[in-house]
């Protein structure tokens, strides 16, 4: 049975966030407290940075590829007005996404990527219980440091930000589950750009971004849609100890204005969220490392508007080649 989703439902949903095994947390927590101090304090740099962007090359690193595995629950929703509503009694989703992700450094500064996600969604109302899931929207993303951090003193890197997202996943008005399960994108192009700001002060890595996001228009079931343009803010701290092995916290503001439908702007459509991580990194060798990652969405009033509350963890394992 194929889902009629509403017009405006099918304009996109939120992306799904971040996975894991509990046994790899605490085996990770243990490693942390066993490490000792060596002289890979010069490293402290990459460390901390990889610890805020896992899929990021270290200054001393050619190439990487890695897996990272999300699972998230929904907590609740927050409408158009940002109050805050737990879910229904009898309702619950989950989602679970696996990450592989590769990225080539073209120049001393400059860098590519590719993510390619597969995504899974477990979803239940009353009286009826789903899983469906498929390949999502395929990213593509490249970072050149105009200013690498410690260059010019107390002045931080600076860093260009540019990223593409294809409509690769199956967007929520093709879906053909009754709940949508089987949904896996927006449906729409998504071309991005931003500004990173990072600088390191002793074993600490502190930085800030700010990148904006442009869907484009698309087709769907003979009604042009677009999702309003996204402005998103990151704030970000990271302590590395002299083993490598860092401890990083983050904190993110997405805000998106409002959609629109046939060219018409939809009153109370814009939508925003807070999300908040705190994550370690865990040197397995001189070429691989291990993150774990737990994440929020704050179950408070006015830090969301039209955008689910998740909760949930996420484990990535990375190899580079020096």
């Amino acid at each position: 049975m194929r889902r009629r989703a509403s017009r405006f439902a099918s304009l996109g949903q939120p992306s799904a966030l971040p996975l894991v095994a509990l046994p790899l947390a605490a085996l990770l927590l243990a490693a942390l407290s066993l490490t000792v101090a060596t002289d890979a304090l010069a490293q402290a740099c990459c460390a901390g940075s990889t610890a805020i962007t896992p899929g990021r090359l270290g200054l001393h690193e050619d190439a990487l590829v890695g897996l990272q595995l999300r699972a998230s629950s929904l907590m609740g929703s927050y409408d158009h007005l940002g109050h805050y509503h737990g879910s229904e009694p009898g309702s619950s989703e989950f989602g679970f996404q696996q990450d592989v992700l590769a990225a080539l450094r073209f120049h001393r500064q400059g860098q590519v990527a590719v993510l390619v996600p597969f995504v899974q969604t477990q979803r239940s109302v009353t009286g009826h219980s789903e899983f469906g899931g498929g390949l999502g929207d395929v990213n593509l993303s490249l970072r050149y440091d105009i200013i690498q951090a410690r260059r010019l003193g107390a002045w931080p890197g600076v860093a260009l930000l540019v990223g593409l997202t294809l409509p690769t996943g199956v967007p929520v008005e093709s879906a053909d589950n009754v709940l949508a399960t089987d949904a896996t994108g927006t449906g729409a192009v998504q071309t991005n750009g931003g500004v990173a700001l990072e600088q390191m002060f002793g074993a600490w890595t502190v930085s800030a971004a700010g990148i904006v996001a442009k869907r484009w228009p698309r087709d769907a079931d003979g009604v042009e849609q677009e999702l309003g343009t996204e402005w998103t803010f990151v704030a970000a701290g990271a302590y590395t100890f002299a083993s490598e092995v860092a401890l990083a916290a983050t904190a993110s503001y997405a805000i998106e204005g409002d959609a629109s439908i046939d060219g018409a702007d939809q009153p109370d459509s814009s939508r925003r969220l807070m999300t908040a991580t705190a994550s370690a990194v865990l040197p397995l060798s001189d070429h691989a490392r291990l993150q774990a990652t737990a994440f929020v969405t704050p179950p408070i009033s006015s830090l969301g508007a039209n955008q689910t509350a998740l909760t949930g963890l996420s484990f990535v394992f990375i190899y580079a080649w020096l």
